[in-house]
């Protein structure tokens, strides 16, 4: 029996979310989890669910409009909601639900309203050195994911070459640890004990993985053997050789 009519992923980059959202998809009992709500802009929601705001009075209007649409997305063909929600635009997020639901008076009511009962995972990546580099490396690359043959499956600009950057790095590695501090800080504010999962759990075992949020959300999980990972990871030895780099400097602090 299904006991949520949603989920979340709490998370930040690089912390294995495209490879959990991939897997849950493929289940197709689960709904098409992805970050609708990633831009933290209202004019770039409006324009990806194609929303006319001539036909619409109020921003409020406008903002349900959208979240009944991104609601279809996330649900495709299933009972279930899903959403992957980056702490970078989490706090515009929340601005809007407010100005959606204004009587209500704590996130996790507004969460709720919107989405029904919903479980929390709070995807997280420990080792926050090796999260720092394989963003620096990712946003210096324009390649994000590959699939298992070899394919690149999300590229975000063209080749170019890549270089140590100590200064970026350190950047990233304080700027993903503050994310992590944030949602727990979250999580406790609004009383919620989310189902963590951490990046290393995921990568060494996806499939068991997998499992256990199915058997969280109350779904079946006869389909889980049958799915293929669709990710394969883009670290090597560069990675390595950043991380080493970094640590011998004496700034992972």
């Amino acid at each position: 029996m299904i006991k949520y009519q949603s989920y979340i992923i709490c998370t930040s980059p690089r912390s294995g979310s495209t490879l959990l959202c991939k897997l849950l998809t493929a289940t197709g009992k689960t709904g098409n989890p992805n970050s609708h709500f990633h831009v933290p802009e209202i004019a770039s929601w409006i324009k990806d669910y194609g929303i006319l705001v001539e036909n619409y009075e109020s921003e409020q209007d406008i903002l349900m409009a959208i979240f009944t649409a991104a609601k279809k997305r996330g649900t495709s063909l299933s009972d279930l909601f899903g959403l992957r929600l980056q702490r970078g635009s989490f706090l515009f997020f929340m601005e809007k639900m407010k100005v959606l639901y204004p009587g209500l008076s704590s996130d996790l009511k507004r969460i709720k309203t919107a989405f029904g009962n919903t479980l929390f995972i709070y995807l997280t990546r420990e080792n926050k050195l090796d999260q720092a580099v394989s963003f620096v490396k990712a946003e210096q690359t324009g390649l994000w994911h590959l699939a298992p043959d070899g394919t690149e499956l999300e590229r975000l600009s063209e080749p170019q070459p890549i270089f140590y950057d100590e200064i970026e790095i350190k950047r990233r590695f304080d700027e993903f640890t503050l994310f992590d501090q944030e949602w727990k800080l979250w999580f406790e504010k609004e009383g919620i004990e989310p189902l963590k999962v951490t990046y290393d759990e995921l990568s060494v075992n996806p499939k068991a993985v997998l499992s256990e949020i199915l058997i969280k959300l109350g779904v079946g999980q006869s389909m889980v053997k049958g799915i293929d990972v669709p990710v394969a990871k883009l670290a090597d030895g560069i990675n390595q050789e950043w991380t080493e780099r970094f640590l011998r400097r004496g700034k992972y602090s």
